[in-house]
């Protein structure tokens, strides 16, 4: 996923903590690996101690059944097992031994040639490798140290595996944690329509316009069409084209070839390339250039692009979610800005409203915002006084919800108490005017308004039924029909 590099980071922090390490060389000692050698002839298993007991951990049985309690006492990994005894064969003892829970790899020792025997023993996966008896030493260490690499490797591709889950299963988790509605915070009127907007064209392939002021949360909607998406689980890659060099953003988009220009030692893939299959978010686009539009409207038509400098054709399984702050119209008169490109992206047009048109979001922003800085100053707060959700209602945002955000975290370095005060948000009052004091005097409006936003919500889950808001409240009909009139929320 074009996911959060932070959460990358940190999950990379735990694996090295936890003693995995993607770039480590194999492993040369295999004392580790216990040996379990089953002959029923013990100058056979005392040759093998001998020659092989200062390299490896030797355990020894003269007989299957001996071996299989052996095998519960001590797990040994390998398995080095004489075909031919009394009582229990060789295969017989490793069909037994697989009860016995744990990862292993037999070697099985024959002085016949049992073609039919072995075969199936080695197609079934029983047995890894076989030795001929007598054996000698230098056959026997290389097919040892074969099967202890291979038992090795094993052990890492199912490290690296479980590795890889739990990383997706961590990334998973933040992309639900970060990337839902749930982070557009806010229940006024004027949001709820612009979300009901976003989850109607999130499911489906078309292209998205995004229109609003800086601080907006422009950037965070498109977020949330992406991982609402079909395609969710494929790269969602950002664009901001009024923060890059207008020279590099052909090369930027479309990639270039080696040799294209000065400076392009190697070929590189585009943003386009590296969003296949998933969603590209254009911010800005009001600042593209006039020549990459031409190139940008070809690739919304065609679907399909060459890099900078090459001549082979790319095509496109990309969505575009584009976003401005500008006026598109006034650019087309000016002559700035495709008129056909403008049709191209404004399939889908959504309006993010200014935090002034929504101030009745003030409160429920500012306590989120509360939750999420105050661990980052070091700080506990409790919520606000009056006197301070007054002078935030009363300020009127030019910077939008960027600015809340950024003027909370400036109060909570300041603040000193439990809540934040009037005084902690001083600054944003014009000189000369002394912030409100925080009296309880305000307190009887501060509780209205909560009410009435209980209220509404309640009776917009029951569709409009003040029976069964009532019921879900535990109120009196009467009484709820009351306060539904007194906050004008029926008629």
């Amino acid at each position: 996923m074009a996911r959060n590099p932070h959460v990358v980071d940190e999950f990379k922090q735990r694996l090295l903590h936890s003693g995995f390490d993607a770039g480590a060389k194999p492993v040369t000692d295999f004392t580790q690996y216990p040996i379990l050698v089953v002959d029923d002839e013990e100058d056979n298993l005392d040759a093998f101690d001998l020659n092989f007991g200062d390299d490896y951990k030797i355990l020894t049985a003269t007989n299957g059944a001996e071996a299989l309690e052996v095998l519960q006492e001590h797990p040994a990994l390998v398995l080095v097992v004489d075909q031919r005894m009394p009582g229990m064969s060789g295969l017989e003892f490793l069909q037994k031994s697989q009860k016995i829970g744990g990862n292993r790899v037999a070697i099985l020792l024959t002085a016949y040639r049992d073609v039919e025997v072995l075969a199936s023993a080695l197609n079934s996966g029983l047995v890894h490798r076989y030795i001929q008896k007598p054996w000698n030493i230098e056959e026997t260490t290389a097919v040892l140290r074969q099967c202890l690499q291979w038992l090795h490797l094993q052990e890492e591709n199912q490290r690296l595996t479980r590795r890889l889950e739990e990383l997706n299963r961590y990334l998973s988790r933040e992309v639900d944690r970060q990337f839902n509605y749930g982070d557009i915070v806010g229940s006024s009127a004027r949001l709820k329509q612009t979300m009901a907007t976003l989850k109607q064209v999130a499911p489906t392939q078309s292209t998205v316009l995004i229109t609003g002021e800086s601080g907006t949360g422009k950037e965070l909607a498109a977020t949330a069409i992406h991982y609402s998406s079909t395609r969710a689980k494929a790269p969602f890659v950002r664009v901001n084209l009024a923060a890059m060099n207008p020279n590099l953003i052909e090369s930027e988009l479309f990639g270039h070839e080696k040799g294209a220009f000065t400076g392009a030692t190697q070929s590189r893939p585009g943003r386009l390339e590296l969003a296949q299959g998933g969603s590209l978010f254009l911010d800005e686009i009001g600042d593209l250039p006039p020549e990459t539009q031409v190139k940008l409207l070809r690739v919304l038509q065609e679907r399909e692009y060459e890099r900078v400098g090459g001549s082979r054709t790319l095509t496109m399984d990309v969505r575009i979610i584009a976003a401005t702050n500008r006026d598109l119209q006034k650019l087309i008169e000016e002559g700035r800005f495709r008129e056909d490109l403008y049709y191209r992206v404004n399939v889908f047009p959504i309006h993010m409203p200014p935090l002034r048109v929504r101030k009745e979001d003030i409160p429920e922003l500012a306590e989120h915002f509360l939750g999420r800085f105050a661990p980052r100053v070091g700080k506990t707060f409790t919520g606000f006084t009056p006197g301070a959700l007054e002078i935030l209602g009363r300020y009127d945002w030019p910077g939008n919800v960027r600015e809340l955000e950024n003027v909370l975290e400036r109060a909570m370095i300041v603040g000193v108490g439990e809540r934040l005060t009037a005084d902690d948000l001083a600054f944003l009052e014009p000189k000369g005017t002394a912030p409100p004091a925080d009296s309880e005097k305000a307190l009887p409006e501060m509780l209205e308004s909560f009410e009435r936003q209980q209220l509404s919500q309640a009776l917009e889950k029951n569709n409009g039924s003040v029976s069964r808001t009532a019921r879900e409240l535990g109120l009196n009909r009467t009484t709820l029909y009351y306060r539904l009139k007194k906050y004008g929320l029926i008629s």
